[in-house]
């Protein structure tokens, strides 16, 4: 059964920062893509970031390019989410999530077959 569980979310002013991580368990995590998605009130989950097996490439969406980090520990199966210069319009629940075939990169949440929970992220302006 595989688990993923975030933390790190909270409340935060806006121009500040947080750090959110993800760790995995029941499945062979080195081989399998990691993602992040969030989902605003109101508004359809959207992809955030992505990071191949290895950690060698990742992609991010436009909103968050240049601002957000996606790292990953294999040898601690954890992907982390580092979110710096939020904005109000980051605020959102944000989802980690794992590809379900091995050695593939993707950006599309179909591609995903396990989610964590959510962790709510609020940037006050």
């Amino acid at each position: 059964q595989v688990q993923l569980v975030e933390s790190g979310g909270g409340l935060v002013q806006a121009g500040g920062s947080l750090r959110l991580s993800c760790a995995a368990s029941g499945r062979t995590f080195s081989m399998y893509g990691m993602g992040w998605f969030r989902q605003a009130p109101g508004k359809e989950r959207e992809f955030v970031a992505t990071i191949r097996w290895s950690g060698g490439s990742t992609y991010y969406a436009d909103s968050v390019k240049g601002r957000f980090t996606i790292a990953r520990d294999n040898a601690k199966n954890t992907v982390y989410l580092q979110m710096n210069s939020l904005k109000p319009e980051d605020t959102a629940v944000y989802y980690c999530a794992i590809v379900s075939t091995p050695y593939t990169f993707t950006t599309h949440g179909g591609d995903y077959d396990y989610w964590g929970q959510g962790t709510q992220v609020t940037v006050s302006s």
